[in-house]
């Protein structure tokens, strides 16, 4: 082999070796270095992020105080926004690991104890209020509760430092929470309201005697557990919701209640509902979404829904679960193992907001 052809095949060689090298990726995590910038074709000038964004873009960046190090390990400093209506600092958002973020929430048993206790038939598991008051309030703001029953809201908010402002229609129901709240010593947290809470007229100056008690102008949380229709009859009552003759007077009275739910609450702050659906002659009822609809209607705007199992808060039903699953098989349907837990927002930007004005109306 002649010299020439030995410098030709070594610089043969050596191209090869230079497009091998420029193919080697970089490690994920490796900085960029000026090498292995080089080694993939690229020079330094072109490689390196625009000195103002120092590897990140405005969209990242929000409004606080922590600092991360960008691929070339210089510190930049992140602000995140605090939110206005909780007490979670999002720059220690990984702290959290307690509150759930998913759609999907399974509890195989209802939680006991600091004065929760399965006590009456349909009411809610302490875990809905825990989550949700951690979610959308801060400590020291007011919970209204316009179906307060038999008072899982009341003590669950007492519980978490917060006030609360509960209405029920069964006097004998707003003596019993009353003596429950009493007995753990949180009564001046608490104002307990007898009384129709679809009625504005009558009850809506009460709600707004109990604000001026806590010396606000209006509610930071509203939070809703409703009949599910005609499911359980709760009273006999006039205005009892469980007594109507037919799903669409629910509906319309379940709608005055949305409506004095939107006049208490805060504007920008936030509302749910608990419910379920039913059935009618063999037909589903969207029972859930249309209390939805109702909550929409009177102003709320929708921000989730969330799924969650009925485990663990229905009073006597484990017993009848063969004559249950019977009728499913032999009706074609199945049976109900969920329910909703709707999440809403008052706008910010609405018109005829409450103010405190001196009300005769009288706290009972």
């Amino acid at each position: 082999m002649s010299l020439s052809d030995k410098n030709k095949k070594t610089k043969r060689k050596k191209s090869v070796s230079s497009s091998e090298a420029a193919l080697q990726p970089i490690r994920k995590n490796a900085p960029l270095t000026k090498n292995n910038l080089q080694s993939k074709g690229v020079t330094k000038k072109e490689s390196l992020p625009p000195k103002k964004d120092q590897g990140f873009s405005k969209k990242q960046t929000g409004t606080s105080d922590s600092t991360q190090e960008n691929q070339l390990g210089t510190k930049i400093r992140i602000k995140r926004k605090a939110l206005r209506y909780s007490d979670i600092k999002l720059d220690e958002w990984r702290e959290y690991p307690d509150i759930s973020t998913d759609s999907l929430w399974l509890y195989n048993s209802r939680e006991r104890g600091q004065g929760h206790q399965l006590d009456y038939h349909g009411n809610c598991i302490p875990q809905i209020l825990t989550q949700l008051l951690s979610r959308y309030t801060k400590t020291g703001d007011i919970v209204l509760d316009l179906f307060l029953g038999s008072g899982t809201t009341a003590i669950e908010a007492v519980n978490m430092g917060r006030r609360v402002i509960g209405v029920e229609l069964q006097p004998k129901m707003t003596d019993y929470v009353a003596g429950k709240l009493a007995e753990q010593g949180k009564s001046s947290d608490a104002v307990i309201i007898e009384g129709d809470s679809a009625n504005i007229k009558k009850t809506g100056p009460k709600i707004q005697a109990a604000l001026k008690h806590f010396d606000e102008e209006n509610a930071q949380f509203v939070f809703l557990h409703p009949p599910y229709d005609d499911i359980i009859r709760f009273s006999e009552m006039e205005g009892d919701l469980s007594t109507c003759t037919s799903t669409e007077e629910f509906l319309d009275g379940f709608e005055d209640v949305c409506k004095q739910a939107f006049l208490h609450l805060a504007p920008g702050r936030f509302a749910a509902i608990t419910i379920g659906d039913k059935y009618t002659n063999g037909e589903l009822i969207p029972l859930g979404f249309q209390c939805m609809e109702r909550m929409n209607r009177a102003g709320f705007k929708t921000k989730s829904i969330i799924v969650k199992n009925i485990s663990g808060n229905e009073k006597a039903k484990g017993k009848m679960g063969n004559l249950w699953r019977y009728r499913a098989l032999a009706g074609g349907f199945y049976v109900f193992k969920h329910e909703y837990v709707f999440i809403f927002e008052k706008p910010l930007n609405v018109t005829g907001v409450n103010k405190s004005k001196k009300s005769k109306a009288k706290l009972t």
